[in-house]
């Protein structure tokens, strides 16, 4: 059960976590953004660095790559609760820029409560988790991506799981043979979300 009433007395709380040193170093806590009552939450790991300066999830390069995916798929963005595993951007300086740096099991972890208090006001049936962070986030423990990814998980309360990867992911690659293979996956995986939320409006 949540301890919060709205959405927004929550991201007002998580915008004073302390949870973790993350907090020190980062412009802002950026909570999850999306309507109460949404059918499918989407986590990612942690904000980037337009993400940290703007406060918003996924508005960065892999939001722009999440957002068409979304589209191809027919799973509109303004229907899903998007968040992430952990609230504060983690980076090590170069320079001028800011270098994302993957957070550990133990900030996941601190940050778990308040991905547990966003899940139980907004209530999804599908929790998407796209990456090894937000698989940790949503599960409390480190499960691969390779072994959980292309089907539906049984979680709590009858919400279910369905792991992917992290569209940044995809911004690594190099070749455009495995852009191509890689995007297709990951599409075919959205899918699978798409086509869930569509089999349980028709019910």
């Amino acid at each position: 059960m949540a301890e919060f009433a709205t959405l927004a007395a929550l991201a007002g709380a998580e915008k004073i976590c302390t949870r973790c040193s993350l907090y020190r170093n980062a412009t802002q806590t950026v909570p999850g953004e999306g309507p109460r009552g949404a059918r499918v939450m989407l986590v990612g790991e942690q904000p980037g660095d337009a993400e940290d300066l703007s406060g918003r999830p996924f508005v960065g390069p892999a939001g722009r790559l999440l957002d068409k995916a979304l589209a191809e798929v027919r799973l509109p963005r303004d229907k899903c609760f998007v968040t992430n595993a952990v609230k504060h951007f983690k980076f090590e300086p170069r320079g001028k820029r800011r270098l994302h740096k993957r957070p550990d099991a133990g900030e996941i972890d601190a940050c778990r409560w308040w991905l547990e208090q966003e899940r139980a006001l907004v209530g999804p049936g599908l929790v998407v988790a796209m990456g090894a962070s937000a698989i940790r986030g949503v599960l409390g423990r480190s499960e691969t991506i390779s072994r959980l990814r292309g089907r539906l998980i049984d979680l709590e309360q009858g919400t279910r799981l369905l792991a992917t990867i992290h569209p940044s992911f995809l911004l690594r690659l190099r070749e455009e043979e495995d852009k191509r293979r890689e995007w297709a996956r990951f599409l075919g995986d959205l899918e699978i979300a798409a086509e869930w939320v569509r089999a349980t409006e028709r019910k």
